[in-house]
């Protein structure tokens, strides 16, 4: 499913959250999990899974998953299919969205940093065949905003593809690795 921008700004209230953004960056890598095995994860209290994720499926980010039960109080979450995509000017007229907006944007940034960093500092406990995997890359590239645009959606449509890819068969060697990428102007 494509991106679509949002309309609303507390779909980004609602990611803008740590705890909610590490629950769905958990139920990204795991497809679907009890909330039990959340907390665990997470290290939290099974009622605070169970709010944020209540506040994330007002948003459609996350849905409950009742079929992979065991018993009745199994509480078992997945993914859902609404996707998040904003541009910073998007709520620029409305002082809370603008507020929302930064504060997801910013959330997202430093958690990227944050596992760059684990990276760098916890590589050399990774196989070799990984520490050969691993990549960073970076360019100059002179674009208007439109082919920044444009470059953006092919982007998202490779790690998409390749998100897709990383499901398909059992390869004990398949670990979750995560792919980020920014555009922006700037001058050197």
């Amino acid at each position: 499913m494509p991106d679509e921008p949002l309309d609303d700004y507390r779909v980004l209230v609602a990611v803008g959250h740590p705890l909610r953004r590490r629950l769905l960056d958990v139920l990204r890598v795991e497809q679907a999990a009890t909330t039990s095995a959340l907390a665990e994860r997470l290290g939290v209290a099974v009622g605070s899974v169970s709010h944020h994720a209540k506040v994330l499926a007002e948003h459609g980010l996350v849905v409950p998953a009742p079929e992979l039960a065991k018993d009745r109080r199994e509480r078992w979450w997945r993914l859902g299919d609404a996707r998040i995509s904003w541009s910073s000017t998007q709520f620029a007229d409305d002082p809370a969205g603008a507020s929302a907006s930064a504060a997801a944007y910013d959330l997202s940034v430093r958690l990227q940093l944050e596992r760059l960093q684990t990276w760098r500092t916890e590589r050399g406990s990774s196989s070799r065949e990984w520490q050969d995997a691993a990549t960073s890359t970076d360019t100059w590239l002179h674009l208007t905003p439109e082919e920044a645009r444009e470059l953006a959606e092919e982007l998202t449509a490779v790690l998409g593809r390749w998100a897709d890819h990383g499901r398909q068969g059992e390869d004990p060697r398949r670990q979750p690795v995560f792919a980020f990428a920014h555009t922006f102007p700037s001058r050197p």
